[in-house]
């Protein structure tokens, strides 16, 4: 079984615009999206849990959003390459919590194809 190459658009090539600088869109191909549901392992959310009783921020939880937002970011690059764009514009995030402790986070915006200008 032949394994399938993943395709993902350049970073540079995304934008939370409607365009991007220095380029123009050729073509218009749809809602792309990145998906993932995060939880920290049983460890960080006990001492997550004794963090919160002084206040102020939580390492674990901000460490485990970054993350999630990383991998949704990804996975929007991803579908985009799949579907042929070279760019993703009016990017998005939009995150809940799905239960205590655990975030769903996903990235969408518009797959286009570019060109320079």
């Amino acid at each position: 079984m032949a394994q399938q190459q993943r395709v993902l658009v350049n970073p540079a090539y995304t934008s939370t615009m409607n365009s991007i600088p220095g380029f123009q869109i050729i073509q218009n191909i749809g809602i792309v999206r990145g998906l993932t549901v995060r939880t920290p392992n049983v460890g960080k959310a006990i001492f997550a849990g004794y963090a919160a009783l002084g206040g102020g921020e939580s390492s674990v939880y901000m460490e485990m959003a970054e993350k999630a937002r990383e991998t949704a970011f990804q996975r929007m690059l991803e579908h985009a390459g799949a579907k042929g764009a070279n760019g993703v514009i009016g990017v998005r995030y939009d995150a809940q919590e799905v239960m205590q402790g655990m975030t769903e986070v996903l990235a969408y915006g518009t797959a286009v194809i570019i060109a320079p200008l």
